[in-house]
């Protein structure tokens, strides 16, 4: 009976490593599409990427053992997790620019330009949650205007300001139901 349940042991111990190994080299993760957003943001030559604090990935391609498994190896550039609050707030305030391209999962909110009621001037978003705090830390906001490109401190403090109040609006609305 000893025998037989060595032969067990064995044959699991066999097969845990060759079970894990199927999902190697797959570059339909979500880490790796996240990776290529963020190297497309990176590559456009935006300077919204270094606002952001971007950075291009040491290596594209990890080779993966079943001790990664017990390993803490997640990329926090990949795995944020958003505030939803301030996601809303930040869709709500900014609701007079196009939208061109949102990621939920990376926290990523990129606008077109446009014109905020009573301004003659045209700015253009994007909005990094970087973090699920509802805390002034876990938003950035990068503004662009069309003409001269710069914006005053003070504006993109005032946007930033305005959505971190909505987003405090919200959490108090949802408190109440």
């Amino acid at each position: 009976m000893t025998l037989q349940r060595l032969a067990r042991a064995a044959l699991l111990v066999g097969l845990v490593p060759l079970i894990a190994g199927c999902g190697a080299g797959s570059d339909n993760s979500v880490g790796a599409m996240k990776a290529q957003e963020a190297n497309a943001l990176i590559n456009s030559n935006d300077p919204t990427a270094q606002y952001l604090g971007l950075t291009q990935n040491q290596g594209t391609a990890s080779n993966s053992t079943i001790w990664d498994l017990f390993a803490n190896n997640d990329n926090p550039n990949t795995t944020v997790e958003v505030n939803k609050y301030l996601w809303y707030a930040s869709l709500d305030v900014l609701s007079f620019l196009p939208i061109e391209s949102v990621d939920p999962f990376t926290g990523v909110i990129s606008t077109g330009y446009g014109t905020p009621p009573g301004s003659n001037r045209s700015y253009r978003a994007t909005i990094y949650v970087q973090d699920p705090a509802l805390d002034a830390r876990s938003l950035k906001v990068a503004l662009q205007s069309r003409g001269g490109g710069a914006v005053p401190v003070d504006t993109q403090r005032a946007v930033e300001d305005a959505i971190l109040t909505r987003a405090r609006q919200l959490r108090v609305q949802d408190s109440n139901l």
